[in-house]
């Protein structure tokens, strides 16, 4: 039997593991049936350009085994092309793989690799960039700046929780106008997160009843808290219902659902794009329904989607009557 071909994008730099034994075990389960061409990523060559040039030389199957970043710039190159990625994730999160329902360790990631079965889910353009998990206004942008590559690799996740416990000390609110294809939407905001894909541990982007990553729209979660004792109470809030796919209920958390939307904020903003900081507000994000094709093991059946935007402080909402962009 002929094997496939593949190329392999590989981290070794990623998470606490020992890469040697990650590759030679990812080589073992998937060379009987694979062809693997392996590429390492460096600090001068991302898995987006290693992906890119994989593309152009003929590569029919994209593999990427690392962290979140490297899965993410993997993917984003993949956008729009037809080409199946698959994921092993061997980050410190692995926020990449929990939002996409795909597993978590080298075994069964390869075992779903080697089952063949693909879906097609959403994918969407932040500012002309690709992106397949979301943009964070604000907080969550400031959390990811500080929790740096060393802190990580020496805490794990609990260098992201220690991040936004030395954010909390900084808590700034900022006005955020929020423009979809049927309205707009000015509020007081000390996050706003635009989600085409999240795990439930993003708990920033977790307004809405579980957010859904085929079909079509992006989700748009505001939290409003202008208080360390009200953005930890509205966390645990968000966390909670994640877990249970409920929606929020709080006053100070908002959302809705659209096929894009552009913010702009005053003052100015960080931005962090599928784990990247990417620079600052505005930002306009646009949903490529079934732009990405990934290697699963199961179907999954996407919650109802739902609205709420009542009880935000300084609310205004206007209803576009026509419907567009003014770009």
């Amino acid at each position: 039997m002929t094997r496939k071909t593949a190329c392999l994008i590989f981290n070794p730099v990623a998470g606490q593991s020992d890469p040697e034994q990650d590759l030679a075990q990812i080589r073992e389960l998937l060379e009987p049936e694979f062809d693997l061409d392996i590429r390492m990523t460096t600090a001068e060559m991302d898995a987006d350009e290693i992906a890119r040039q994989a593309i152009a030389d003929g590569a029919k199957v994209i593999i990427a085994s690392g962290g979140d970043g490297t899965l993410s710039a993997a993917a984003d190159a993949l956008v729009e092309t037809d080409i199946p990625l698959g994921v092993i994730s061997r980050g410190t999160a692995n926020a990449f793989a929990a939002a996409l329902e795909l597993p978590d360790t080298i075994e069964a990631a390869c075992k779903t690799i080697l089952g063949g079965a693909t879906r097609k889910v959403d994918a969407a353009l932040c500012n002309g960039r690709p992106m397949v998990l979301l943009a964070g206004i604000g907080f969550e942008a400031e959390t990811v700046e500080k929790a740096d590559r060393q802190a990580k690799k020496r805490f794990g996740m609990l260098a992201y929780v220690m991040a936004g416990l030395q954010q909390l000390r900084e808590l700034e609110s900022f006005t955020a106008e929020i423009e979809t294809e049927d309205k707009v939407v000015n509020v007081t905001a000390t996050a706003v997160t635009v989600a085409n894909a999240a795990p439930p541990t993003s708990i920033l982007a977790q307004g809405p009843d579980g957010v859904v990553f085929d079909d079509g729209l992006l989700d748009v979660t505001v939290v409003s808290s202008t208080t360390r004792a009200g953005a930890i109470a509205a966390s645990f809030h968000l966390l909670s219902t994640a877990l249970n796919e409920n929606a929020a209920e709080r006053d100070d958390v908002g959302y809705l659902r659209a096929q894009r939307v552009i913010i702009r904020t005053d003052p100015p903003q960080k931005v962090v794009l599928d784990g990247e900081i990417i620079g600052n507000t505005p930002i306009d994000v646009k949903c490529i329904p079934d732009g990405l094709t990934i290697f699963v093991p199961k179907e999954a059946a996407p919650p109802s989607a739902a609205e709420k935007l009542e009880g935000l402080p300084d609310l205004i909402v206007e209803n576009k009557v026509v419907v567009g962009f003014a770009d």
